[in-house]
């Protein structure tokens, strides 16, 4: 007695008897065209692809509606993209062909396409890139294959942190090479994205904003401190280090000057000035009085136009004018007085040098000086009057005059250096004044002016601040 085991399939006899009667004197390298000079229309989208003009009657198969066959079984068209970057160029994944009852065949490869693109840096970070797909057939031409474009499909669009997704545009173009005849046709997707700001902004054009800000205080810092080129260098090598990052995530290209980079440039420009001015103020301000008066332009152009646009006063200046109008007239010796001797002295306590004249056969007259007191003229106990004969005495006084002019001498020459040297303290007190008004207004339309300047810098704002 024998036993003996029989395997079943479980497989669908109708598919394959399909498969059996599709693939019977079937060659995956001939074009499925009824005549060779016929044109095979491949329609093509990032999606799908479509290859037409295959019958296949549905009735003698049981419904079956399509069937699946892998990639090297049938033919397909050598379709790829043409400016691929990638190590393999051809990044899609092969994967089966469904063909179904009416003949159509779509094969959907998935992939990951790296494509080379022309990246403008203009207006980092508002700006605009365009990066094209370029697909096409590798070995037929135009008049075998005729390549037609379908709308791309981005339904399916996963939304990127640094990139928004503006529009893709396909366009189809015919290409005649000097080699051959016929046209070349491709189908040319051009991907629209936008840069997403809002990470740019905070950290790098609010931190710079902050900084050049920092380069006005240099100037609001008095000059006593010693830390006002301290402040402008900080602030200085603060902007060198962020223009540094900026460097590193900007591409290396010499095309254009990107936006971010004009603005970092400029307010390093506005600092490395400010720095200069701030050297002016304390050349102004620590001025040794000794190497001369202020000139007289610097004097009209700082101390008085300059100080009356800026609403400036000199310390002290209202308090001279109110001295000067309520001055009292100065009392003076008329020459009869001297000659007659009838001088008095002055009320108070006040020492008072008074003259005594005589006559003289040499000299026609002899004034001897008299020290009086506040009130009237008295002599010291045990003190005789000088006379005209006393020549002692006038040495003395002389001496005594000769100390008191050189004493007044000193003091006017102290307050002359002081008014000197008060004078250019103002003078730098003025310039400080006036480079905080316009480091402030330059400052301000320099942020305006190159940030604004982008064509979609509004957009950007308005979408990624304000959504």
């Amino acid at each position: 007695m024998t036993n003996s085991v029989h395997t079943v399939s479980l497989q669908g006899e109708h598919q394959r008897r399909l498969y059996s009667d599709l693939m019977r004197d079937y060659n995956p390298l001939e074009r499925p065209v009824f005549n060779d000079t016929h044109t095979l229309t491949v329609n093509f989208s990032l999606s799908l692809m479509q290859i037409i003009d295959v019958v296949m009657p549905i009735h003698q198969y049981a419904d079956v509606m399509s069937v699946r066959f892998p990639d090297n079984q049938i033919w397909k068209p050598d379709i790829l993209l043409y400016n691929s970057a990638d190590e393999q160029f051809d990044a899609t994944f092969h994967t089966n062909v469904l063909v179904v009852s009416n003949g159509a065949c779509h094969y959907m490869p998935p992939g990951i396409f790296k494509s080379t693109c022309y990246i403008d840096v203009r207006w980092f970070p508002f700006d605009v890139q365009q990066c094209e797909l370029k697909f096409g057939s590798w070995t037929y031409g135009g008049w075998a294959l005729d390549l037609q474009m379908n709308e791309a499909d981005i339904t399916g669009y996963i939304a990127n942190g640094e990139w928004d997704l503006v529009e893709v545009v396909g366009r189809r173009t015919e290409k005649v090479y000097a080699c051959c005849p016929e046209p070349y046709p491709d189908v040319t997707f051009t991907v629209v994205m936008r840069r997403r700001t809002l990470y740019y902004a905070l950290n790098l054009l609010i931190p710079c904003v902050l900084i050049s800000t920092l380069a006005l205080l240099v100037f609001l810092l008095p000059a006593d401190s010693g830390a006002k080129i301290s402040l402008g260098i900080t602030v200085l090598l603060s902007l060198t280090v962020f223009m540094l990052l900026v460097a590193e995530i900007m591409p290396a290209t010499s095309d254009s000057v990107p936006l971010i980079a004009q603005y970092f440039a400029t307010t390093m420009v506005i600092v490395g000035l400010s720095v200069i001015a701030t050297v002016w103020v304390l050349q102004y301000h620590y001025h040794d009085p000794d190497g001369g008066k202020m000139p007289t332009w610097t004097r009209v152009v700082l101390l008085n136009w300059c100080a009356w646009f800026l609403r400036m006063k000199r310390p002290g200046e209202e308090r001279v004018r109110s001295a000067c109008r309520h001055k009292q007239p100065r009392g003076s010796v008329s020459s009869g007085e001297l000659s007659s001797g009838t001088v008095h002295p002055p009320s108070g306590n006040v020492l008072y040098l008074g003259t005594h004249c005589a006559a003289s056969p040499d000299s026609g007259a002899i004034c001897s000086r008299l020290v009086g007191a506040a009130e009237e003229d008295t002599l010291l106990p045990g003190a005789q009057a000088p006379s005209v004969s006393d020549g002692r005495g006038d040495t003395e006084l002389a001496k005594i005059l000769e100390e008191v002019r050189y004493i007044a001498k000193r003091f006017r020459d102290q307050d002359e250096e002081e008014s000197i040297c008060n004078e250019w303290k103002f003078a730098a007190s003025v310039i400080d004044r006036l480079c905080v008004v316009a480091f402030s207004m330059f400052t301000i339309l320099c942020t305006i002016g190159i940030l604004m300047s982008a064509p979609n810098s509004v957009e950007a704002i308005s979408k990624d601040f304000f959504t």
